[in-house]
């Protein structure tokens, strides 16, 4: 048996070139300290408000402004030891100031509580008064108007408070979850089919042997992975079942019918919006891809298509060539149609020093985008050298475009939107990339390919994603119907949900049921399902911009600006679209199901 030499890096020996800038928040780890030490001391800017907050529309808009710019500082802070425990959770230094910090923060949230239950004194008509009377609070609008929407579910103000100082234990099964899989966690190594034994990671799987051409790097990958998991899942389960029984409680004391409303309240969408998603999808979504995943089975001259075979390429033998220099100038040149204000961000965000590409030891898996006010947003992405990580790299720089842009005209407290829209920037910059690579060529196997990648960001966000959605909304009636959640029920439960929406068009076998251990989105809310509203959203708006041009792309704009100062529905319509009604559901469901039909077309013609 050949040895593959090649080991995972331990961080200090990654090059800086692939690092992110972590010195534009904070030039020295001691600066981070100092300021860390700082706040706590700095509540005071805010608490000497704490009785006075509503006494004049004058007192109240210095109440919001010493808050806002307080909790700037917050986050930067936050957002600092957070980047470096993602870039390496196994740092005991990382483990520390990550423990430090949410210490800080739960004090600091303790204090500061009254500040919403105070709000909450304030009446509809009060509101509207302050506004007439001081012009300066419309920036509040909104978070005023949003404030009087939670004063149902608030409770005594000293409640608040205590809940609001076991913060740190609310988030525990969260970081003990990222904790044991960013340091804990350990796979065996693989072998290809000529032997060659390769190294094994979270992030290697998901990022590089879920994709892979070679049928035995693929299934060895995923025996490894489960073998793994299935160590953990009785832990994990607990965890899990530990964050739930939080929410199901939460609910309870807030006076909300169910989780389901508790967790949509924040986002301001309405459960009919949440069903829709989840129902319409996973119904009418299936029929499109078992006929996709038939034709890979046919095309991969496979006995069975197993379910760690769905990402394989279907054309095995074309792998376009990429590095990570020849990727983002094709990223760079798909945006590039979104005008000179877009494109410099986008250009931005690849030479300033906002993206982590390596892959190290302790490296979280995935990607993601954090945005801290005022600075920049960061991109944490594993690169393999995989076209597909094009895909997830456009992905985040979408969303740096949008926090990017939305910080640039709007307040801090202004810049997030509902996580129901979240996920639209990043998937349109998804699509936006397959149009153009589409266009360039005229060659059949390239557009098949190009097709796979695209249907590849609808299977992340309208069936992997989607079906976490559907397993959540499961979990949440077995909780509040009494039924304990062990790793048999959650595994069970996971696997019921794949095998309904795949049917017989592959092979499922008992350790499918253990994805449900894969992502860290459960600990986050109903998060899930967001993708699906996402890429609902963003596919309407991308077809917009080929049909309308310039108009589309102005509007698309206006709405990244708008940062949070709309609720979801009001936003996307500033895009054009209605996702009230389930019409852009069903028009991207089709969408998905032409992309199928165009590629069974292409091999028929031959």
């Amino acid at each position: 048996m050949t040895v593959h030499t090649n080991r995972r890096a331990e961080r200090r020996d990654v090059p800086e070139e692939q690092k992110w800038n972590l010195a534009d928040l904070f030039p020295t780890p001691q600066n981070w300290k100092l300021e860390l030490n700082n706040l706590e001391k700095e509540t005071d800017q805010v608490a000497i408000f704490r009785g006075k907050i509503t006494e004049s529309a004058t007192t109240l808009l210095q109440a919001l402004k010493a808050l806002e710019s307080y909790r700037e500082k917050v986050v930067r802070v936050a957002t600092y030891s957070n980047l470096k425990a993602s870039a390496d959770g196994s740092d005991p230094a990382n483990q520390r100031d990550v423990a430090l910090t949410s210490s800080v923060l739960a004090r600091i949230n303790a204090k500061l509580s009254f500040f919403h239950s105070e709000l909450l004194e304030l009446t509809s008509d009060k509101v509207q008064h302050f506004l007439a009377s001081e012009p300066k609070l419309k920036n509040y609008e909104k978070i005023l108007y949003d404030a009087l929407e939670d004063k149902p579910h608030t409770l005594a103000p000293e409640v608040e408070e205590t809940l609001a100082a076991l913060h740190e234990v609310h988030g525990s099964p969260h970081q003990i979850y990222q904790r044991a899989k960013t340091a804990d966690m350990q796979f065996d190594p693989i072998t290809n089919a000529e032997g060659v034994e390769l190294p094994m990671s979270e992030s290697l799987y998901e990022d590089r042997y879920e994709f892979s051409a070679d049928t035995t790097t693929r299934r060895n990958a995923y025996k490894s992975f489960t073998k793994t998991l299935d160590k953990y899942k009785n832990t994990f389960a607990h965890l899990y079942a530990t964050e739930v029984t939080k929410q199901v409680t939460m609910a309870k004391l807030r006076k909300f019918p169910s989780v389901t409303d508790m967790l949509l309240a924040p986002q301001q969408v309405t459960k009919e919006m949440y069903h829709n998603q989840l129902d319409i999808i996973g119904k009418e979504l299936a029929p499109h891809m078992q006929r996709y995943a038939k034709l890979k089975k046919e095309k991969l001259g496979l006995r069975e298509l197993h379910y760690c075979d769905l990402k394989a390429p279907l054309d095995p033998s074309l792998n376009p060539k990429t590095t990570y220099e020849e990727a983002t100038d094709i990223i760079l040149d798909a945006l590039s149609i979104m005008g000179p204000e877009y494109h410099e961000i986008m250009k931005k965000s690849i030479y300033d020093g906002w993206v982590d590409r390596a892959d190290n030891i302790g490296k979280a898996n995935g990607a993601f985008c954090s945005s801290p006010y005022g600075v920049h947003p960061y991109i944490l992405i594993t690169w393999t050298d995989t076209m597909r990580g094009a895909f997830v790299l456009a992905h985040e720089m979408g969303h740096a475009g949008h926090f990017y842009l939305a910080g640039k005209n709007q307040s801090f407290m202004n810049t997030r939107p509902s996580t129901y829209f979240v996920e639209t920037p990043s998937t349109l910059n998804e699509l936006l990339l397959a149009e153009r690579l589409l266009q360039e060529t005229e060659d059949v196997r390239m557009k098949r390919w190009v097709i796979t990648q695209l249907l590849g960001t609808y299977h992340h966000n309208f069936i992997t994603h989607l079906l976490e959605g559907e397993l959540q909304r499961r979990v949440y009636d077995l909780a509040e119907n009494g039924v304990p959640l062990t790793a048999d029920v959650l595994t069970e439960q996971k696997l019921d949900v794949i095998k309904n929406f795949w049917g017989d068009s592959i092979t499922v076998d008992e350790r499918v049921g253990l994805t449900w251990m894969r992502q860290q989105h459960y600990y986050m809310g109903l998060y899930p399902y967001t993708y699906s509203a996402g890429l609902t959203v963003s596919t309407a708006v991308a077809q917009m911009i080929k049909e309308e041009g310039r108009p589309a792309i102005n509007r698309w704009l206006d709405v990244l600006k708008a940062g949070g100062t709309k609720k979801p529905l009001d936003l996307i319509k500033l895009a054009g679209v209605d996702m009230s009604k389930p019409d852009a559901i069903k028009v991207a469901v089709d969408y998905v199901g032409s992309l199928v039909d165009e590629l069974i077309r292409s091999y028929e013609n031959e």
